[in-house]
């Protein structure tokens, strides 16, 4: 919900007024929002000021609904901060821990949950977790591409260290915004199981000669005493497809 979804603002006469006012109505009556002023009725003057005020107070209400759907931890922080309790002292406590309330909340939602219902609040939840250079990355490795990924890592007893983990070539070809970020990002699209991290393709030779030269992977190489550059390869793994699948916005190219 942004506010281009909200009533234009006009500023022509008590007709547009009431109008809107009716709009933002029958919004608050289907999302449950309760506005905290009377809207215009007919025989009260309200300026165009204090209705917008009621805009934004409808808007800011749909956002935080739409910011605590769905979050087990937020319902059962909300339900144990105005539930209490008096303990055995007489100091008013939280009834429930909102950890173990949090806990409980998922374990009642799962005996109700259809296949599809689980589906689609477990690529939710994903979602709410990417940043927008992390969708980026995603729809590009969605068009079926693998990408080179390398990690410098220094030779020593052991086994040595990771200077450098999942540097690629994948952030530029997506145009994320934060370059420097791309390893870590596709660290977190791995442990969110979106993509996989598999050996070196030899079909990528070249890119990964270019790679190499990027200042991110160069700089990581004189940092170390004894450099070695570990070849890999990322694309979306198989849940990474069934996600994007079931994510696609359609117009997604128009944007890259």
């Amino acid at each position: 919900m942004t506010s281009e979804n909200l009533p234009s603002s006009p500023e022509g006469g008590d007709e547009n007024l009431l109008r809107r006012a009716g709009r933002l109505a029958g919004w608050a009556a289907r999302t449950g929002v309760t506005l905290g002023r009377r809207l215009p009725v007919p025989g009260l003057e309200l300026a165009g000021e204090g209705l917008r005020q009621v805009e934004r107070q409808v808007l800011t209400g749909l956002r935080r609904r739409l910011d605590e759907v769905d979050d087990p931890y937020v319902i059962a922080l909300n339900a144990a901060g105005t539930q209490h309790a008096p303990d055995p002292a007489g100091e008013l406590v939280p009834a429930r821990e909102p950890l173990r309330a949090a806990m409980k909340e998922l374990l009642d939602r799962s005996v109700g949950f259809r296949r599809d219902q689980a589906r689609e609040y477990l690529y939710a939840t994903v979602l709410r977790q990417l940043t927008p250079d992390e969708a980026r990355i995603i729809a590009t490795l969605a068009t079926g591409a693998a990408f080179p990924v390398i990690d410098v890592t220094e030779r020593g007893f052991g086994g040595g260290r990771t200077i450098l983990r999942n540097a690629s070539t994948v952030g530029k070809a997506a145009g994320v915004t934060l370059a420097d970020e791309v390893p870590g990002y596709l660290t977190r699209l791995s442990g969110f199981g979106l993509v996989e991290l598999d050996d070196e393709s030899p079909e990528l030779e070249s890119q990964y000669e270019i790679l190499a030269t990027e200042d991110l992977v160069r700089t990581a190489v004189k940092s170390a005493r004894r450099a070695r550059l570990v070849r890999r390869t990322v694309r979306l793994s198989r849940f990474g497809r069934r996600f994007w699948v079931a994510c696609d916005p359609g117009d997604w190219a128009r944007v890259l």
